[in-house]
C-alpha cells in the first residue's frame, strides 16, 4: 500500500509532461539564476572586504594579474581560496541533501540527519588520530570510506522495509549516527592533548585558514559528481511514483538507488574533507530551493546553488560577527539549522 506522500508524488510526476513541466522548468531556471547572482554578490562582498585594508582597485589589480606580494597573498591565497572552498563545499552538501531526500522521499533525509556525515567524520578522525596522517588526501579518503561504510550498514539494516523504506532508513541512520558520535568522542579522548584539541576544533566545521591544496580534491571531483547527479535527476523523480511503477517505465531502480547513494556519500565525504562536518546545510538547501523555485522537487542545479549561497553567507557572518576573531562556520550553520528544523517540523503539523 502506497503512502499519501507517494501518491501525491505520483500524481505530480504524471502531470509533468504537460504545460506544468514547462512552468516548473522556467521557475527552476529563474530560481537558479537568482541564487547564482546572490552567490556572486556575497562572494564579491567577501572578496573586497576584510580585516586587512585593501581598496577595490587593488583587488581588481590583483585579480588581473598585478598587485604586490602581500596583496596577492591576501586576495588570492586567502580570500579567493576561502570563497571557492565555501562555494564547492556548500554546493556539494546542497546536492547531497537533494539526492538523499529524493531517495528517502522525506524532507529529513539529509546526510547529517541519517548518520552519513557522522560516518564520514569517523573515517576522517580514524585516519587523523589513529593512522597519524595529515589533514590532506588521507583524511579525505577516510571521510569518503567512512561515509560509504556507514551508508552500506544503514542500507542493509533498513532493507526489506517495503513502502516504509524511506522512514525506516532515516530512523536507522539516526541510530547509527548516535553510535558513531560516541565513537568519534572516544577517538578524541584517547588522543594526545594537542591532537585532540586540533581534531575537536576540526569537528566544528571551519573554513578558517583554508588553502588551495585542501580544497583542490573537492574542486576537481565536484563537476563529475554534478554531472552524474544531473543524469540521476529524472530517474529519481520517476521513482517517487513507487519502485514498481518506475520499473514498469524502464527505470532500473536498484542501480539508480545505488548510484545515487554512492554519489551522495562522495559529495558529503569530499565536503567534510575540506571543511569538516557542517551540519544542517544539506537538510535546508534542497527545501529552500524547492520553495524558492515553487516546484514539487528541488532541481539539482538550484539545490547546489542554494547550498553554495547558504555556506558563503554563513561563512561571511562567521568572519564578521566577532571580528577580528573568526568563529567556525559550522557553529553558524548549526544555530541557523536548528531554527530551520523547528520551523520545518512546525510546518509539517
Amino acid at each position: 500500500m502506497r503512502t499519501g506522500g507517494e501518491q501525491n508524488a505520483g500524481r505530480v510526476a504524471l502531470s509533468l509532461p504537460g504545460g506544468r513541466s514547462v512552468r516548473f522548468a522556467r521557475r527552476a531556471c529563474w530560481a537558479g539564476l537568482l541564487m547564482a547572482v546572490a552567490c556572486l554578490l556575497v562572494g564579491a562582498l567577501g572578496l573586497f572586504t576584510g580585516t586587512y585594508h585593501i581598496t577595490a582597485g587593488q583587488v581588481l589589480d590583483v585579480l588581473g594579474g598585478g598587485g604586490g606580494t602581500t596583496d596577492r597573498f591576501i586576495v588570492i591565497d586567502q580570500r579567493l581560496a576561502r570563497l571557492c572552498a565555501a562555494l564547492v563545499v556548500g554546493a556539494s552538501l546542497g546536492l547531497a541533501g537533494s539526492l538523499f531526500q529524493a531517495l528517502t522521499r522525506n524532507p529529513l533525509g539529509s546526510p547529517d540527519i541519517i548518520g552519513f556525515t557522522t560516518g564520514s567524520t569517523t573515517g576522517a578522525l580514524t585516519v587523523l588520530l589513529v593512522g597519524g596522517a595529515g589533514a590532506g588526501i588521507g583524511a579525505g579518503g577516510g571521510a569518503v570510506l567512512g561515509g560509504l561504510a556507514t551508508a552500506v550498514l544503514v542500507q542493509v539494516m533498513s532493507a526489506g522495509a517495503g513502502t516504509r523504506g524511506g522512514s525506516r532508513l532515516i530512523i536507522t541512520g539516526i541510530a547509527m549516527g548516535a553510535m558513531l558520535a560516541s565513537v568519534n568522542d572516544y577517538l578524541i579522548t584517547r588522543a594526545d592533548i594537542e591532537s585532540a584539541e586540533s581534531a575537536k576544533a576540526w569537528t566544528f566545521g571551519s573554513l578558517n585558514a583554508i588553502t588551495w591544496n585542501q580544497s583542490l580534491p573537492a574542486l576537481l571531483a565536484f563537476p563529475a559528481l554534478l554531472a552524474v547527479s544531473a543524469a540521476l535527476a529524472r530517474p529519481l523523480r520517476m521513482m517517487e511514483m513507487g519502485d514498481d511503477t518506475a520499473a514498469g517505465l524502464g527505470i532500473r531502480t536498484g542501480r539508480v538507488r545505488f548510484t545515487a547513494l554512492v554519489v551522495g556519500v562522495a559529495l558529503t565525504g569530499t565536503a567534510i574533507a575540506v571543511a569538516g562536518p557542517i551540519g544542517f546545510l544539506a537538510l535546508a538547501a534542497p527545501q529552500l530551493a524547492r520553495r524558492v523555485a515553487r516546484v514539487p522537487a528541488a532541481p539539482v542545479g538550484t539545490a547546489a546553488l542554494t547550498g553554495a549561497l547558504l555556506l558563503c553567507t554563513a561563512d561571511y557572518a562567521a568572519q564578521r560577527a566577532l571580528a577580528p576573531f573568526q568563529i567556525p562556520v559550522g557553529l553558524v550553520t548549526g544555530a541557523l539549522g536548528g531554527v530551520y528544523l523547528l520551523w520545518l517540523l512546525w510546518r509539517q503539523d
